[in-house]
């Protein structure tokens, strides 16, 4: 083990700060089940301070100012070590718009949609969503069933953006894959109560349950993990990502998008099937600390 000091970045000025927190206070602890010297870092924005003789930076921000690119940048201009995606993948992931642009190029699977502001109205036909094209954890999103919904609905999404990515609803099961230095880990499926995985369901506890690995085919998993790792490799992704994947009746995958910084909490996904890989989550955490660091020394 070459690293000692590590210090754990949580928190965060995003709407998903409280999520943060608990991911940063989880990851800090398995790591130190693992011998390492880790120091708790709130950051609140930019002006953030590196405790001394901190060897890397385990990232554990949501939302904006975490996966956005924002602090990959600051940390790469200041030449310190982090985990993840580097700045250009990170925000190519985080804009939805530019994501889908890029699932185009690549032809990875991805449902229709087309990006709106507010004003302008969408040519897709119910069922549809609405989403905000820079916004995590499906905070604004909106399902939309009946034409008369179409404009309140798109009206409560753009309260949490200035751009609003409108896609037709996939109707079938929802599933997500983590994507560990290029392999795919089981599939997981998420069956909410409630009937939509929204930002509530998706942290509370009990609210959902959970497949790993998914009851499916062994051509549907292969053809989802595919999907999933299609899609990273399109957005530059490197150490790991969560990949979101809708199947229809037929059981053709639809990307949806790909979470460069997943929750690790106890009601989080990518470590539900880093688990069924037979991985416990203070493994899962330094694996990605160590991949992290292999990349450096990679790109020397």
């Amino acid at each position: 083990m070459s690293l000692k000091k590590i210090a754990v970045f949580k928190g965060g000025p995003s709407k998903e700060r409280e999520v943060s927190l608990r991911t940063g206070s989880a990851i800090a602890e398995a790591l130190r089940t693992k011998g390492y010297e880790v120091e708790e870092v709130d950051i609140t924005g930019p002006d953030f301070k590196i405790p001394e003789a901190t060897e890397f930076i385990f990232i554990a921000l949501h939302g904006t100012f975490g996966e956005d690119g924002q602090i990959q940048r600051l940390l790469d201009q200041r030449g310190i070590r982090y985990t993840g995606c580097g700045a250009h993948a990170s925000a190519l992931a985080f804009d939805k718009e530019k994501s889908k642009e890029c699932f185009k190029i690549y032809q990875v699977p991805t449902p229709a949609g087309e990006s709106l502001r507010e004003g302008e109205k969408t040519t897709l036909n119910v069922p549809l969503v609405f989403k905000p094209a820079c916004e995590g954890s499906s905070i604004g999103l909106e399902m939309v069933h009946r034409v008369e919904d179409i404009e309140p609905a798109f009206r409560r999404a753009c309260q949490h953006g200035t751009i609003i990515l409108a896609e037709k609803m996939i109707q079938g099961r929802e599933l997500t894959v983590g994507i560990l230095e290029g392999e795919a880990l089981p599939v997981v499926e998420i069956r909410p109560k409630t009937g939509t995985y929204d930002y509530q369901t998706k942290y509370t506890a009990g609210s959902s349950e959970y497949s790993c690995p998914a009851a499916l085919s062994e051509k549907t998993t292969k053809a989802v993990q595919e999907s999933a790792r299609k899609a990273y490799e399109a957005l530059g992704c490197e150490v790991y990502a969560r990949v979101d994947v809708l199947i229809d009746a037929e059981e053709n995958p639809w990307v949806l998008e790909v979470n460069t910084i997943p929750g690790m909490t106890s009601t989080s996904l990518l470590p539900k099937a880093a688990k069924a890989a037979g991985m416990e989550f203070p493994e899962l955490c330094e694996k990605i600390l160590l991949f992290s660091e292999q990349k450096y020394r990679r790109n020397l």
